[in-house]
């Protein structure tokens, strides 16, 4: 009877070490790298967006009206 229920108990031991909910240790470690990377790849997500989708200086032609410049120019 207790050969059985000290086998019982090492498989549930076993079992529980390898559990992501039982070892906090491991949970933690794995949670906090998850972050990390998760914050990481949210950066060089943006950083690329901003980057492929840069204002260009030449792309838009936008018509100035002469009253409105540096010198402006009345009729």
């Amino acid at each position: 009877m207790s050969n059985t229920h000290d086998e019982f108990d090492k498989e549930v031991q076993k079992i529980q070490d390898r559990d992501f909910t039982h070892n906090w240790v491991s949970s933690s470690a794995f949670l906090f790298y998850l972050q990390v990377f998760c914050i990481v790849a949210f950066v060089l997500g943006g950083c690329y967006m901003l980057y492929t989708k840069r204002y260009d200086n030449n792309k838009q032609d936008v018509p100035v009206p002469e009253n409105t410049l540096y010198t402006p120019k009345y009729k």
